[in-house]
């Protein structure tokens, strides 16, 4: 045999040679939620609850049954997903659907998004935009040619994903549609189909979300209020102008864990949707900096396993770890720029850090998928190094 010893890497066992780096950043992520969580809403669960880590506890909860799902998905193959996606894009719509028959679904805040499931309110919108995005993935992988070369080959698709979308606008959901939609064009995208197909269907899908927004007075004042919320601080600008102050709050080095003002009944939502501006008021800029640094490197690493993947000619694999990095960047992206006033308010969470079992246990399941490709991946290449090995003795 030559003198070169071929790299390898063990096939026993779903827990070897896992992305170390990449679990890490995930594994940091869930331990800052845990703490913040627990810091954002001591007050208003002794108030609510008469329990002041009552939602820590739940929270805690939520992160068992969140690293079962993602030890399940880093045990299970991704052709077993590959496989079943038709039928996990038809459970994701009995999902959607479900939640919408009067007497099923549970409406909280006039929007009925969750179903109950136990000690939990699943909000099904999580679940389904997995289920969705496992079907892109898998039909770029069977119909790349078809995708890349006629106009049927990506609208087909895209018909599918624009009905769960409008499920989710009934809900209604819209932040989670703009999420759902946005990642599945961008993996379809990535699967080779041809651009003006790509701005034929982009434009008027822009032009119709701009129309449903303006056409309902609750979403156009969530859309502009983040212009100037100052001009209504006690209404429609109220969340912001206290994210705001609370983020301003915090300076360099923050004002020490435990320490935040706006989270004492001034800040609504602020264990879910604005955790991040009590993270910023009591970590301060340094803090924002590590926070941001963390989903930064968790996405690099995301795309990375992608691009393997795509390397080593793993198409579903690369596809649904593109899209499930371009998700949780996204979201990540999305929520810290409605914390800092760059977006118009979205409801949607933090992801790894918000208060939440649906959102938490579907992004544990997330990461779970991914170190699966990547361990995949490097098996692969473990058993091409062999035989390449085995050749040359």
């Amino acid at each position: 045999m030559s003198g070169v010893r071929a790299q390898r890497w063990p096939e026993a066992g779903p827990l070897q040679d896992l992305d170390r780096l990449l679990l890490l950043c995930a594994v940091s992520l869930v331990a800052l939620g845990l703490v913040m969580v627990a810091s954002a809403s001591m007050t208003s669960a002794d108030r609510d609850m008469g329990e002041p880590l009552y939602y820590l506890l739940r929270q805690s909860l939520y992160l068992g049954i969140g690293f079962a799902a993602g030890f399940i998905c880093l045990s299970i193959p991704l052709d077993v997903w590959e496989r079943s996606s038709f039928l996990l894009l038809i459970f994701a719509y009995l999902l959607l659907i479900s939640v919408l028959i009067p007497g099923v679904g549970r409406e909280v805040n006039g929007s009925t998004r969750w179903l109950p499931v136990g000690p939990i309110n699943l909000q099904v919108s999580e679940p389904a935009r997995l289920l969705i995005l496992m079907f892109v993935a898998g039909y770029v992988s069977r119909r790349a040619r078809e995708l890349s070369s006629s106009a049927a080959g990506f609208f087909k698709p895209m018909g599918l994903v624009l009905g769960a979308c409008v499920l989710l606008l009934l809900e209604p959901d819209f932040g989670a549609a703009t999420v759902l939609l946005a990642t599945a064009m961008a993996v379809l995208f990535a699967g080779g189909v041809r651009l003006r197909y790509f701005f034929a269907v982009l434009a008027p899908l822009v032009a119709s979300f701009a129309v449903l927004a303006i056409t309902s007075p609750y979403r156009l004042r969530r859309l502009t209020g983040f212009l100037d919320p100052w001009a209504d601080p006690y209404n429609s600008g109220f969340q912001l102008t206290q994210s705001l102050i609370a983020i301003g709050r915090g300076e360099w080095a923050g004002v020490g864990l435990g320490g935040s003002v706006q989270k004492l009944f001034y800040l609504p939502e602020a264990h879910t949707d604005f955790v991040f501006a009590v993270f910023a008021e009591e970590f301060g800029l340094l803090g924002v900096i590590l926070l941001v640094s963390l989903y930064g490197l968790l996405l690099v690493r995301t795309l990375r396993v992608a691009a393997r993947c795509a390397r080593a000619g793993q198409v579903f694999a690369a596809c649904l770890t593109f899209g499930l990095g371009a998700w949780l960047g996204a979201q990540a992206l999305v929520n810290i720029g409605v914390n800092m006033g760059l977006l118009p308010t979205k409801g949607l969470t933090l992801p790894l850090m918000s208060f939440g079992g649906s959102s938490l246990i579907i992004c544990c399941a997330a990461i779970g998928i991914i170190l699966r490709a990547d361990l995949e991946c490097r098996r692969a290449a473990n058993r091409r190094a062999s035989r390449r090995g085995g050749a040359r003795s």
